[in-house]
């Protein structure tokens, strides 16, 4: 594996401890009963300051809600896209290297959503709807954190340099930022949950594309 790739499996290593870290530390250090119905909130200082700063502003969280569906179709059209070759090939070892990559990186995303919204470390500042919801690590920013470089990545092999992909990588960029900068300002969210998000999606996707310059490395093309 050439050091590109040990670089970046360094960096997933990295960030990843950090999450784990963060989330430790969100238990267990200045844990003061000041979320929604008196529930327990690490770092409250800081968090309950931050949310007073930025209030709630629903159609905000509305809006990122719906984009929140974006990452959810890209993974849907790449799981379509992968089983089409696996059905024309009869095989899936003769299904693309990044598609099976891709597949397998999704799954991991979605159980990390999945436990968390099993077992919460936080609950939001709000009530959404009536109910609590877990809201640490958030999971919408998580998601396009996560999913958004994957597309990024997937259009930059097939296309290599052509100007499209410069075009696209940038609208990609925006449309993250974007998310990630209105969702943390859209109150429904702790300071603490984004940061834990980033710090997950991060580590995820410096592994999952480690393991995709492993390939390429290796010489393996991309094409459908």
């Amino acid at each position: 594996m050439k050091i590109n790739s040990k670089k970046l499996l360094l960096k997933s290593v990295i960030y990843l401890t950090l999450f784990v870290v963060c989330t430790l530390l969100v238990q267990y250090v200045d844990v003061k009963p000041v979320g929604i119905n008196g529930t327990d909130i690490g770092f409250s200082t800081v968090n309950v300051w931050f949310h007073s700063k930025t209030g709630t502003n629903m159609f905000l969280y509305n809006i990122t809600d719906c984009l929140g569906l974006v990452p959810i179709f890209i993974c849907v059209v790449f799981g379509l896209l992968g089983l089409t070759q696996w059905i024309k090939r009869k095989n899936i070892f003769k299904v693309d290297k990044i598609l099976i990559v891709m597949g397998c990186y999704y799954v991991i995303v979605i159980l990390c959503y999945l436990f968390f919204e099993i077992v919460p470390i936080n609950y939001r500042p709000i009530l959404i709807n009536g109910k609590m919801e877990s809201s640490y690590p958030s999971s919408t920013t998580l998601l396009v954190l996560s999913v958004i470089p994957t597309l990024k990545l997937y259009i930059g092999c097939k296309f290599n340099k052509h100007k499209f992909t410069q075009v696209i990588s940038v609208l990609l960029m925006v449309f993250s930022c974007f998310m990630v900068f209105f969702r943390l300002i859209c109150g429904v969210h702790w300071l603490t949950d984004i940061i834990g998000a980033i710090l997950l999606s991060k580590g995820l996707f410096c592994c999952f594309k480690a393991v995709v310059l492993h390939y390429e490395n290796k010489g393996i093309k991309y094409g459908i």
